[in-house]
């Protein structure tokens, strides 16, 4: 496993620590902890992960049973409608994946100047004594 995968599951396994009473319960909580883990926006890319393959925000189940007008709309299209609507979604989340990888780029810099500013090079010479 690499560190990426290791760090996402660390992030989910707290939540749903944070969601249980009990050790047992931990599979009952894990749909509500991976949705919560998948809509939250990311520091790194300044999006969330659905948003980032789906081309949009995500429609809560309550937004399904209380109809808005994004699920009604998309409800009543007709097919070529639908098709030509879900080109743009896909072009859209092109864009998206390059303003993120732009968001991305921002905040390596920001890190590796935190970073910088508190470490000090030094140089050691041949005999000086180190830890």
């Amino acid at each position: 496993m690499n560190g990426a995968m290791e760090a996402a599951n660390k992030n989910i396994k707290r939540i749903i620590e944070k969601m249980t009473v009990t050790y047992r319960d931990w599979h009952e909580m894990l749909p509500f902890a991976l949705l919560a883990y998948r809509t939250s926006i990311r520091t790194s890319t300044g999006a969330t992960p659905y948003s980032l393959v789906y081309g949009m925000e995500v429609v809560l189940p309550i937004k399904v049973e209380i109809p808005s007008m994004r699920v009604l709309a998309k409800s009543k299209l007709e097919e070529t409608e639908w098709a030509k609507q879900r080109y743009e979604q896909f072009n859209l989340i092109d864009e998206r994946q390059l303003t993120t990888l732009c968001h991305g780029q921002c905040y390596q810099q920001r890190m590796a100047r935190a970073f910088n500013t508190r470490v000090h090079h030094r140089e050691f010479c041949p005999g000086d004594l180190v830890l």
